[in-house]
């Protein structure tokens, strides 16, 4: 039997963080998608802290009237600024179980664009 959508997404995550941790010089950069929404966190796995973090609720990205892959670019953008501001240059990504592609593929290429390395 097939697993379910939601099966499918941890255990694809589980097989991700397994590999993936972030310390204060090189966070995680971690997504979460929802249908409607997007947000992305920077987390210190070692002291259990996140840095920044950018959600598609903020003003500055609701007062855009763009469709949600705009949206996400946007938040891509926002967390880059956050980081720089913050003195992290390189990040570790994590999809979080979700594809590469669509909205988390738009939000990677716009923070990358806005100077974050990964």
């Amino acid at each position: 039997m097939a697993f379910s959508k939601i099966e499918r997404r941890r255990k694809i995550k589980r097989r991700i963080r397994k590999d993936i941790n972030g310390t204060a010089e090189r966070p995680r950069m971690t997504v979460f998608r929802s249908n409607k929404q997007i947000s992305v966190q920077l987390v210190d796995d070692v002291n259990g802290k996140t840095l920044a973090s950018a959600t598609s609720l903020l003003k500055e990205v609701v007062d855009q009237k763009a469709p949600k892959g705009e949206k996400a670019a946007l938040v891509g953008k926002v967390i880059a600024e956050r980081a720089l501001k913050a003195g992290i240059t390189s990040v570790v990504f994590d999809r979080n179980g979700f594809l590469y592609h669509g909205r988390v593929k738009q939000l990677a290429d716009a923070a990358r664009e806005a100077g974050l390395k990964f």
